[in-house]
């Protein structure tokens, strides 16, 4: 897992790409000056080398990604840019998933240069996607917990292999998946214990599993779409220079 002073790092790299690019006179820029701005978030923030691991302009069935992101040889990230000024949005993400699932990979980073989302691509029919965090990056509040986030998707991070065990604890998490749990016969015993103690009848295991889904489905069906959950959001706001 990434270290404290690693994180220590890569915040202090992320405030210089702010102090230099977050500012007011900026947020107009149209896709190509914003690229730009990705060039220098993907080099000096995250690390990655601007000839041997940046592809940008990649052929893909006929079509062109802005950015392929390879390290040894292996595509990591497809990266899809849009104008600092434009919000992100689900739409923007189509193209991204169609190139994924042609070229067989599994992350899409989907940014702005403000903005950044990473998002897990399902290989399924069809073909999908669970976003796994978003946020702003001209955000004061949790200015903090954003490169504890942004860790895993710096270079070093990606050699140690440590994106996928952060990918499998956010999926673990997922109320879905972790719902699951519930039903096992450990969970129901130690139910029927508390009950007993607790009100002196004897409940069958039964009673206590359409309990438990009557508390899951009524928990789920009020969330996000399994695709759209995501572990951080934050609204836009641009810090005046």
């Amino acid at each position: 897992m990434p270290t404290q002073i690693q994180i220590k790092n890569l915040s202090d790299k992320l405030k210089k790409y702010q102090r230099k690019y977050l500012k007011k006179q900026y947020e107009k820029l149209d896709e190509s000056a914003t690229r730009i701005m990705i060039n220098s978030l993907l080099t000096d923030v995250l690390g990655y080398a601007e000839l041997e691991d940046i592809k940008t302009e990649y052929m893909i069935k006929g079509t062109y990604a802005d950015y392929i992101v390879q390290l040894n040889r292996k595509d990591r990230f497809i990266v899809e840019v849009k104008s600092i000024g434009l919000d992100l949005n689900e739409n923007h993400l189509r193209q991204s998933l169609n190139y994924a699932a042609n070229e067989g990979i599994n992350w899409i980073i989907l940014t702005n240069g403000r903005q950044i989302e990473l998002h897990r691509v399902i290989f399924g029919k069809p073909i999908s996607h669970r976003k796994v965090f978003e946020f702003d990056l001209t955000s004061k509040e949790d200015a903090k917990k954003i490169p504890e986030f942004l860790i895993y998707l710096s270079k070093k991070s990606i050699e140690r292999n440590e994106l996928e065990p952060f990918w499998k604890k956010v999926e673990a998490l997922e109320p879905t998946q972790l719902s699951k749990n519930l039903y096992c016969c450990e969970i129901t015993k130690l139910l029927k214990k508390a009950l007993k103690k607790k009100t002196g009848l004897t409940f069958s295991e039964e009673d206590i599993i359409d309990s438990i889904y009557k508390i899951i489905t009524t928990k789920i069906e009020s969330s996000k779409p399994k695709h759209q959950t995501q572990l951080f959001k934050k609204k836009k706001t641009f810090t005046e220079k």
